[in-house]
């Protein structure tokens, strides 16, 4: 608890604060970023939220989500020091970085095992299920009471980084936390509903389409998905095409490693990995300067898609 204390006195002495998370926030680095904004508010701070992109419309129904502003409709942000959430790299931040003044308090609050410690206050547990459990201790060694919103948005991130509580990252403390947020009373299996079920006819018509195009390949140890940016526009944006694809892969026998790579431009593809058994997606994303979990992992290569599906699918290879 020792950091959650150092991060407690920076708030305590400073009264303006931008807090953000990583683009393309998904529910832990959104839900986390929410609950600290709401934290610093109750404890008579300014607070300015933002991220590289607007809020998911798929998360647009929890508590509070229309405080995030997007950092391209910003042109300056006041503040005496920035709190970073869920990310193991500050450039994961992407434009917001240009508004993180040097110099100023950097708290740096995450769980993946690849962080690399930029902030001047580091508070990393790779052992942890996700931010929003770091966020609930923080909230505990502060003694700031929980209220059903900040339940809510808690219980979200904790639901999604574990699969619904089925990856091993899932402990004995996720399960304690997730009890003591229950009490709240809101609607679990409602929670469920809006974030996993739902999906529109013609997306799912889309997906069965980009499922039969995957490529099944190393003795049916590798799915690889390749998504070229005219499909990937298709589908609508209340549809979380790639937690779908993974959720879906994952579960077929024999499947080690699933790969899906989108493209963004002509030669910029982002690759997003999962993986079961031993393998560890990590380490392969760092050969590409990305990073993430031993079983959740991204990064970016920077050639046209079919050269970039040859490059991970090859490295892929290397070390299965």
């Amino acid at each position: 608890m020792k950091h959650y204390k150092s991060v407690l006195d920076i708030i305590r002495r400073y009264r303006k604060f931008l807090v953000t998370t990583h683009h393309n926030p998904d529910a832990d680095a959104l839900c986390s970023a929410l609950v600290m904004a709401m934290f610093l508010e109750s404890k008579g701070k300014q607070v300015h939220v933002l991220n590289e992109n607007a809020c998911p419309d798929w998360l647009k129904f929890l508590p509070g989500t229309s405080i995030l502003k997007k950092a391209g409709d910003v042109k300056k942000v006041d503040h005496e020091a920035a709190i970073v959430l869920d990310c193991g790299d500050l450039k994961r931040a992407g434009e917001v970085v240009k508004f993180i003044q040097k110099g100023k308090p950097l708290i740096n609050i995450d769980h993946h095992v690849t962080n690399d410690k930029f902030g001047n206050i580091n508070v990393v547990q790779s052992k942890a299920s996700s931010t929003c459990e770091m966020i609930f201790d923080l909230l505990k060694e502060a003694k700031h009471p929980l209220n059903k919103n900040i339940a809510m948005l808690l219980y979200a991130g904790i639901m999604t980084d574990t699969g619904s509580f089925r990856y091993e990252n899932t402990s004995a403390h996720s399960h304690a936390v997730v009890e003591e947020l229950m009490a709240f009373k809101f609607s679990a299996a409602r929670m469920y509903d809006r974030l996993y079920v739902g999906i529109p006819v013609a997306d799912m018509k889309m997906f069965t389409d980009v499922i039969h195009n995957a490529q099944l390949l190393d003795g049916n140890r590798l799915f690889c998905v390749s998504l070229p940016k005219r499909v990937a526009e298709r589908f609508s944006k209340s549809f979380d095409l790639k937690d779908k694809l993974f959720t879906f892969l994952r579960s077929i026998e024999g499947i080690e490693v699933v790969a899906i790579l989108t493209e963004l431009g002509p030669k910029e593809i982002r690759v997003n990995l999962r993986s079961q058994n031993s393998f560890d997606v990590a380490s392969l994303a760092q050969r590409f300067d990305g990073g993430g979990h031993k079983k959740a992992a991204g990064c970016k290569v920077y050639e046209p898609l079919a050269q970039a599906q040859k490059t991970i699918c090859r490295a892929i290879h290397q070390q299965l």
